[in-house]
């Protein structure tokens, strides 16, 4: 009995010992959870990254496309008109929503001039009173240059003109005064859009080109050369000689509407 009991003593110590090692699973737990920690970080690194980008590829906001896309119309009609640039485009801006106003999208009018003993096609829209009537045009540019028209044609705003040609401070609050909108705060928004978006920029770009003459050379066929100078676009030529972008790049076979200073180009009769 006795040695029966020694082997089952035995039996019992070298069962416990066998049994310990599985307890090594703590070992595979903190694996698993450096696993767990690793994956943390490279999510965080990825989100980080994802911000970085979104960053550095950054879209230009609705008003600065709008700018990109109006202010060569807007530095033409200032030098037909001397209406400043930056008064128009904030104009446009605010009285279009950057385009996408009603009246810009369905009428093409940006500047929400209103009838007035207008000939051509109309919209109607609520504004100050219900259903209004607002000139409608074929093309925003047709509105542009409608807006010149406008104040130039006016006696009420003839007092705008005595100002200097960069003083959009005195343009904004002349036009409230002189009756083209109601709001209050209208010459302070037109300040704002200016001074935000640097519109006044665009003012001294003709400005800085008002005094350089512009050298035109007729050859023996009778073309007429015009020599490139800082500020020209095709657009700005094809109004200076009443052509278009597509016949001046044809003529002078321009496959871009880039140009250089000093370049010469051929302008169409």
């Amino acid at each position: 009995m006795n040695l029966n009991l020694k082997y089952i003593v035995l039996v019992l110590v070298v069962t416990a010992f066998s049994c310990g090692p599985k307890k090594g699973i703590a070992t595979k737990k903190k694996h698993s959870k450096n696993k767990t920690e690793e994956v943390v970080v490279n999510k965080t690194e990825e989100v980080d990254s994802d911000k970085v980008d979104k960053t550095v590829t950054k879209l230009p906001t609705s008003t600065e496309n709008y700018i990109a896309q109006y202010v060569e119309i807007a530095k033409v009609e200032m030098r037909k008109s001397k209406i400043p640039a930056s008064i128009t485009l904030a104009q446009g801006i605010l009285e279009s929503a950057s385009g996408r106003g009603r009246l810009a999208v369905e009428a093409n009018n940006h500047f929400g001039i209103k009838c007035h003993g207008w000939q051509g096609a109309k919209i109607y829209h609520d504004d100050d009173a219900s259903q209004e009537c607002f000139r409608k045009y074929i093309k925003a540019e047709s509105s542009y240059e409608d807006h010149s028209d406008f104040l130039t044609g006016r006696k009420r705003y003839a007092n705008l003109f005595k100002l200097k040609p960069d003083d959009y401070k005195g343009w904004a609050k002349g036009l409230r005064a002189a009756g083209y909108a109601t709001d209050r705060q209208y010459p302070q928004k037109l300040i704002s859009l200016i001074e935000r978006y640097q519109l006044y920029k665009y003012d001294q770009e003709v400005l800085g080109n008002k005094d350089t003459e512009v050298e035109i050379v007729r050859v023996n066929s009778g073309t007429t050369i015009h020599i490139v100078s800082k500020g020209d676009t095709l657009y700005s030529l094809s109004k200076r000689y009443s052509t278009t972008v597509d016949a001046i790049k044809s003529l002078n076979r321009l496959n871009s509407n880039d140009l250089s200073i000093g370049q010469e180009l051929k302008i169409p009769n």
